[in-house]
């Protein structure tokens, strides 16, 4: 029998029982994290029914229910085939990067500390744009590119931040920032190196976008996701340690190294996985933690809560680029990096 029983001094905090086991849930955050998960599926089906062709969202709950229906017809092949491809490459890919955010900003302990600031979104986009200028690859070796770009990226930022057998915290987000610009001029050598025609579908992909997205797009970072949001949230208590200092950390039995290893590795996929599935998507991985933070008003990153805070973000932020007047296409990619520019600079003025 589960016993339920209120926490002495907190509002919000209530102990599940059962038997010898027990669990602390917040009904506060509880409530806050459903009911952005159930904005995202408000979202998810508004998004299904906008586009050239529009569709009620009748139409859209029956295209997705009737299996026979959605084998068969003109609209359920837009939907299934064109509408939601895109539509999971967008709550996924942002889910990705709220939670490699989340994870970066806890272990440099530093709002800036996403990355794309750091320079791990930069090594990735080199490793997928060394496949499609060079290889001409599909999407499957454009992930596994971003992948090894950003794991190369993410292993010279630590190996220039290790000093005195640990992995200065401090170092992370100043190293992070001069080996991005370093990748950054690379990418565009790279362009300016490769055939005309491969250095416009790089040049394309840059700008990050969800337009003619496909499911060999949207199954691989809905696959990180999926294996991956659940290990991070395991090592997140772990994490919640570590921000208390390297020494407390220690004395509580955790090994600071091998924990900053196994999350940067987790951190560093999902983003690679994220711009190989849309290209370079900025503000994202930056906002989606701090934003899901002072909603919750917690000191501690959340895992899950920045994860559906980035796919809301990512969401509302292709509603714009489709919805917006006079037919103007816009990359999502550079919507997220004006907004992002707006909000960095908020941040950098709040911020000591």
């Amino acid at each position: 029998m589960v016993t339920v029983t209120k926490v002495l001094f907190s509002r919000h905090i209530y102990a599940l029982r059962f038997k010898s086991a027990s669990i602390r849930v917040n009904i506060k955050n509880v409530s806050i994290a459903a009911l952005m998960l159930l904005t995202v599926c408000a979202l998810t089906l508004f998004a299904l029914s906008v586009g050239k062709l529009p569709f009620t969202m009748t139409q859209v709950i029956e295209l997705l229910l009737d299996p026979q229906r959605a084998e068969s017809g003109f609209q359920a092949k837009i939907l299934w085939d064109i509408r939601l491809p895109r539509v999971i490459t967008a709550v996924f890919a942002g889910a990705a990067l709220g939670i490699a955010g989340s994870i970066f900003q806890s272990i440099s302990r530093n709002p800036l500390g996403s990355p794309d600031i750091i320079g791990f979104t930069s090594g990735a986009a080199a490793g997928a744009l060394i496949q499609i200028i060079y290889f001409s690859a599909g999407s499957i070796q454009v992930a596994v590119g971003a992948i090894i770009g950003g794991l190369a990226t993410a292993a010279v930022v630590l190996a220039l931040s290790y000093q005195g057998g640990t992995i200065k915290r401090q170092n992370i987000v100043l190293t992070g920032i001069g080996v991005g610009a370093i990748l950054s001029a690379f990418n565009g050598l790279l362009l300016v190196k490769g055939e005309i025609d491969s250095a416009i579908t790089a040049n394309l992909w840059l700008a990050g976008s969800l337009h003619a997205r496909t499911w060999e797009h949207a199954l691989p970072v809905f696959a990180g996701v999926v294996l991956l949001l659940p290990l991070a949230k395991l090592f997140s208590a772990a994490i919640a340690g570590l921000e208390l200092g390297e020494l407390r950390a220690q004395s509580l039995g955790i090994r600071v190294l091998k924990l900053r290893l196994i999350m940067t590795i987790i951190g560093v996929s999902l983003a690679a996985l994220a711009t190989a599935s849309t290209g370079p998507i900025a503000f994202i991985a930056l906002a989606a933690p701090q934003l899901a933070v002072r909603l919750r008003n917690t000191a501690n990153l959340p895992i899950i809560s920045s994860a559906l805070m980035g796919a809301l973000i990512l969401l509302i932020a292709d509603l714009i680029t489709q919805l917006v007047p006079l037919d103007i296409n816009l990359p999502i990619g550079r919507v997220c990096g004006i907004i992002g520019g707006f909000y960095l600079l908020w941040l950098l003025t709040r911020t000591r």
